[in-house]
């Protein structure tokens, strides 16, 4: 496995170059660049969240607390919370991913175990592309495939390097094997990561518009202009 430094050295330009697509656009938007380059840098970052190391992973849940914080403000707002409610809610569910999700995170995960697998890099992109507050269907698959992308860096540079979170030569456990898998040895984490993957993809497929389920329409959309 590459370290920690390794897969930001790879995943931030990769950010910056996925997140400059977005300028390619008839109507560039610079916030966008910046939150897909920012979600694909995070991207390369998330599989070793079932890392056993210290301050990289508590860094790691730290960022993504906040990212879900702010995802959340606009839904409690159209929810119709004031904003005394509303900023009470993301302080609570900001602790609560932070803590409590991370405790229980490194209880249930094992390293390099199914975290470190394509359907989970699926996943991720998944859980963004349905989190994302915005209607706009091109713009949520754009973030989501920006942190699926990211994730892939992670997964192809652990299949180059032989090193762990912190740059260390390590001994494989007994769920480890190769980062770009499908399964694992432990059925129980293989099972429940394709049930989350059945789930979310599920729900992705009913959140898509009809019109974007039939492919000699996709081509019509890429040359127009999203609202």
């Amino acid at each position: 496995m590459a370290s920690y430094r390794g897969h930001l050295t790879l995943s931030a330009p990769l950010g910056a170059a996925y997140g400059a697509l977005a300028l390619t656009r008839p109507d560039p938007d610079w916030g966008t660049a910046i939150l897909a380059g920012t979600l694909t840098t995070v991207g390369g970052l998330l599989p070793d969240l079932d890392s056993d190391s210290g301050v990289p992973v508590r860094e790691l849940f730290g960022l993504m607390a906040t990212i879900a914080a702010v995802f959340l403000f606009h839904p409690l707002r159209e929810a119709g919370l004031t904003i005394e409610q509303t900023l009470a809610v993301l302080i609570l569910s900001y602790f609560f991913l932070r803590y409590v999700v991370s405790a229980g995170f490194k209880i249930v995960t094992v390293h390099r175990g199914m975290f470190h697998s394509i359907p989970a890099m699926l996943i991720s992109g998944m859980v963004v592309y349905l989190a994302y507050p915005s209607p706009d269907f091109r713009l949520k698959l754009f973030l989501g495939g920006g942190v699926a992308l990211g994730y892939l860096s992670h997964l192809v540079l652990d299949e180059i390097y032989a090193y762990d979170f912190n740059g260390i030569k390590i001994k494989a456990n007994q769920f480890a094997g190769t980062a770009l898998k499908f399964g694992s040895p432990s059925w129980a984490a293989t099972l429940l990561t394709y049930a989350a993957l059945i789930g979310l993809g599920y729900l992705a497929f009913n959140d898509v518009p009809t019109w974007a389920r039939e492919p000699g329409r996709w081509l019509a959309s890429l040359r127009s202009t999203p609202t």
